[in-house]
């Protein structure tokens, strides 16, 4: 199945500031509203990266999922198709891919962003939750908590 990259876009400018009933909301909501963009512009639900709805309301969920280090390995070993790959320029991304933070450079990543638009100059712009945000500059150096140290992992699905 192709990725509809309009889809997971569509999805995204209309979940960014409210959750979906239909999922649990985390405290730290980046990475799930990341993946339910993922999973409403096609991608499959696969072991590693999955999301379900029980009886009554109750919900289980994957790591990769939910959590932003998780789902960032996941998605630079191929995501649940295979065909997800990290490319070394932002320029390389298309709208519907994700953005991966490491705030601090340790290597573990903290956050999570879906590209919505693209800016007059060119430069993408993205989508997020925890703080909502809508359409903002991708490398969030406007955000608290970009550090110096901030490192970006840009992953495109083919």
């Amino acid at each position: 199945m192709a990725y509809d990259r309009a889809r997971a876009v569509k999805y995204a400018e209309t979940f960014w500031s409210r959750p979906n009933p239909y999922y649990k909301a985390f405290a730290d909501d980046c990475t799930n509203f990341v993946s339910q963009c993922l999973r409403a512009g096609g991608l499959p639900m696969a072991r590693g990266w999955w999301y379900r709805r029980g009886r009554n309301g109750q919900a289980s969920w994957s790591h990769s999922w939910a959590v932003a280090h998780s789902l960032c390995l996941f998605l630079k070993r191929g995501g649940p198709t295979g065909r997800t790959r990290e490319v070394g320029d932002v320029g390389q991304l298309q709208l519907g891919d994700v953005i991966c933070y490491d705030w601090e450079g340790d290597g573990r990543w903290n956050h999570n962003t879906i590209i919505t638009a693209f800016a007059e100059d060119g430069s993408p712009l993205v989508n997020a939750r925890t703080i909502s945000r809508q359409h903002f500059p991708w490398d969030y150096k406007a955000s608290y908590a970009w550090t110096p140290q901030t490192r970006y992992a840009f992953l495109h699905i083919e």
